[in-house]
């Protein structure tokens, strides 16, 4: 069998586990001898709150989960004066929640749910925002981040959720909202952090940060490293191995002009999951009617196989940019980025689609496969500040953006992989089938794997213009603006046994958005607001499934951007000397022009969907020791024009007229919380609850509600030692946390303590 896609040594993350361990070691030694006369002669260089998986480089010890403003300079006001809902998930959160991934960080913020992937749709993170699919709406520090993910923190300071369509701000897409990671950059003073987390399921976590100015503290240094290994609590031989590095370099800190270079890198090696499959109501079903998974009798099962299995995959991102203060109120900032991210797998999907689960109480080890590479360029050019005119204060800001992007996907040719009937009587069948009840991992395979190098090559072109402006009508009213022109170039070339075929489009279309906000007093608004998305066929860039996509079934079929408008009333206030900030809202989405089949073979953009909703939010201080980070969503979703049922433009029977969306909770609720009991000591726990999802547009799949709490302990040794404790999943509960629309639902861990000392100097 051929892995492709990562070529280095099989040691590389172990060694890296061990470079890690040993500088974490060296520097304990070395330091905490005189931690305490060394604390004291820094003086004004404050500790650093260490995470029990992640590393803080803040510049200042800000330790509230409130936040005042967003990073990106398109937000041109206060998030208080921002008319639209934004929720930031600060370095704290993720420190005292021990997050590791985005997946685990967003679980703190409701209305976002994350569907599973398979071959077609690629493993790693698919986000649901407000019942909309988010997969390609992901930015790095202001920039889309394309390709299958699964993205690791370890570089992260924080993450911006905006929520409601967003294609004003980013381009195409972001019907239900986007994500914006944060990166660490360097900063204006020297430390060196360190972590390490032992946990159950053999977890292992290792993590260094580093900051050093030089050049007269004009410049600085800062590195990021990240080892990770661990298995899976609840989940038979699955394992997770991973490793990472991030360095950046920033000259000209305190000076008009400022230069950063950044480098990440990040690999993984895993034995995946495809969870389990579902069940069916009765022994005689012969489809899905309102389903949920069935573990055999045992939660623990795992249908894959060790022998045949794998997930490997790779990001490369590199960044450079320069900004330069043209005077006190107008800066000028060029970004330019070139990213590579690729994955190489074969996993199982436990399929039920020749009923062997209703029948036989056996499961199909179908195998899925990928082998896929995504190469972006971007270059963005902004301009922002403020300036009085007309008697008017006027923030804003502006800029242009030009991406080219191409992702070439093929697999592997499994066979057998036929969808067999597992009858008893026919046995595993090479390890084909399995039990449903019973499964072995460790069964032989007797079948083979090849490279395909046929597969699909995407490639895509966008150019953008966008400005966006608050303006102060007077100190009681502020009126935002935003404006958004992009054009969307896309060819999809597919090569195939039975030949090549070329599918392109070319898209151009407006976003905007608006946003009164009136200020009954300085700490409070209250504001109504309306924003439009766009989303082309082909926007994820073959990196996803979406209704609108190009594919050979379209060649003669109408295909349009969607369209999705937002209709959004709020409020927000901080309250308690502005230490907690409290937000609600109500909004109505509505998604038009989406692609459906109206006859066989036959496809219009004349599809509708609709989201109403509310949401409550509070971050921040209740009091000088206990802290809150919590919110509430509820998603009254529609299908509201849904087409013929079918698939591949053949029709099936039924209507999914009037169905809820799938991936779309009706509640969802989230807390989490601390409190300092001491100066040194720290409890906090949190609880998580998520209402029944359903996986498919005709929901006859689902999985159930469930309600998740969470627990933590840190205590400070010394002013450079912390100890923190985390249980996740206390209780041990049994949940889905990804629903497929077919076959199989992701299982979620089970409950996990990780114990983490942090050092910090």
């Amino acid at each position: 069998m051929s892995r492709i896609l990562i070529k280095t040594p099989a040691s590389s993350p172990r060694m890296l586990a061990s470079a890690i361990g040993v500088a974490l070691s060296a520097s304990s030694a070395a330091h905490l001898a005189q931690a305490a006369e060394n604390t004291e002669q820094k003086g004004e260089r404050n500790p650093i709150s260490l995470g029990a998986t992640n590393i803080t480089g803040q510049e200042q010890d800000n330790t509230s989960y409130q936040v005042e403003k967003a990073s990106s300079q398109k937000y041109t006001a206060p998030l208080v004066d921002t008319p639209r809902s934004v929720t930031v998930v600060p370095q704290q959160v993720l420190k005292d929640t021990a997050a590791t991934s985005l997946q685990d960080a967003l679980r703190t913020v409701p209305g976002i749910t994350f569907g599973a992937g398979e071959g077609g749709n690629p493993q790693g993170d698919r986000p649901f925002i407000r019942g909309f699919d988010a997969q390609g709406d992901t930015y790095l520090d202001g920039v889309r981040d394309t390709g299958g993910q699964s993205r690791e923190i370890f570089d992260i300071e924080s993450i911006e959720v905006s929520k409601g369509p967003n294609s004003s701000f980013g381009g195409r897409g972001s019907a239900g909202g986007s994500l914006n990671l944060v990166s660490k950059t360097p900063q204006a003073r020297d430390f060196t952090n360190g972590g390490f987390t032992y946990g159950s399921d053999q977890t292992r976590r290792y993590v260094l940060d580093v900051n050093r100015q030089f050049l007269d503290d004009s410049a600085a240094f800062r590195l990021n490293l990240m080892s990770h290994e661990q298995n899976v609590a609840g989940r038979d031989a699955v394992n997770y191995d991973r490793w990472g590095v991030a360095p950046s370099l920033t000259f000209g800190l305190g000076t008009p002009t400022r230069v950063n270079l950044s480098y990440y890198h990040m690999e993984s090696d895993d034995l995946p999951d495809s969870g389990i499959p579902y069940g069916y109501g009765s022994s005689t079903a012969t489809a899905h009617v309102h389903d949920k998974p069935t573990d055999g009798g045992d939660s623990n099962n795992f249908y894959g196989l060790k022998s045949r299995d794998f997930r490997k995959t790779r990001a490369d991102i590199s960044t450079f940019s320069i900004e330069h203060d043209l005077n006190d109120n107008m800066t000028l900032k060029n970004t330019l980025r070139h990213g590579s991210t690729g994955q190489d797998y074969v996993l199982t999907q436990p399929d039920d689609s020749k009923l062997n689960v209703n029948k036989f109480g056996t499961v199909w080890r179908r195998a899925n496969s990928r082998v896929s590479t995504t190469t972006t360029t971007t270059n963005q050019t902004d301009l922002f500040g403020s300036f009085q005119a007309l008697g008017f204060k006027h923030s804003y800001s502006t800029g242009l953006e030009f991406t080219g992007e191409e992702t070439r996907v093929s697999g592997y040719t499994v066979s057998p992989n036929a969808n067999p009937v597992c009858s008893p009587a026919k046995g595993g069948v090479g390890g084909q089938c399995t039990s449903l009840g019973n499964p072995n991992p460790d069964d032989a395979w007797s079948g083979s794997i090849a490279r395909n190098y046929n597969g699909t090559n995407t490639k895509a072109t966008s150019r953008a213009a966008y400005v966006f402006d608050t303006i102060e009508l007077d100190p009681k009213w502020l009126l935002n603006v935003g404006l958004r022109y992009d054009t969307f170039d896309t060819e999809a070339n597919t090569n195939a046994t039975t030949g090549r075929t070329k599918i392109k489009d070319d898209s151009q279309f407006f976003n905007w958005q608006a946003g009164l906000v009136w200020k009954p007093l300085e700490n409070g608004s209250i504001y109504a607001s309306y924003a439009t998305s766009a989303t082309p066929p082909g926007g994820l860039v073959g990196e996803g499934a979406e209704p609108n996509q190009l594919s050979a079934g379209a060649a003669t079929s109408d295909l349009q951007p969607e369209e999705t408008v937002n209709y959004e009333l709020g409020t927000k206030w901080d309250l308690f000397h502005d230490r907690l900030s409290l937000t609600a809202a109500v909004f109505r989405t509505e998604k038009k022009n989406t692609r459906i089949l109206v006859d066989a073979l036959t496809y219009q953009n004349a599809g509708e969907s609709q989201v109403d909703g509310v949401e409550l939010s509070a971050s921040g201080k209740l009091t000088d020791h206990w802290q809150v980070f919590a919110g509430y969503t509820y998603l009254n979703s529609e299908l509201v024009k849904s087409g013929l049922n079918g698939r591949n433009g053949l029709v099936s029977a039924g209507s999914n007229k009037g169905n809820q969306m799938p991936n779309t909770p009706k509640n969802s609720f989230s807390l989490w919380t601390t409190y300092d009991i001491t100066p040194k000591l720290t409890v906090g726990g949190g609880a998580f609850y998520v209402d029944e999802v359903y996986g498919d547009a005709g929901n006859t799949v689902y999985v159930p509600s469930y309600t998740r709490y969470d627990a933590m302990a840190s205590y400070k040794l010394t002013k450079n030692v912390d100890l923190q404790l985390n249980v996740q999943n206390l209780t041990d509960k049994t949940y889905y946390d990804k629903a497929y629309s077919a076959h199989f639902a992701n299982q979620a861990a089970g409950r996990t303590a990780l114990l983490t000392t942090s050092f910090h100097f």
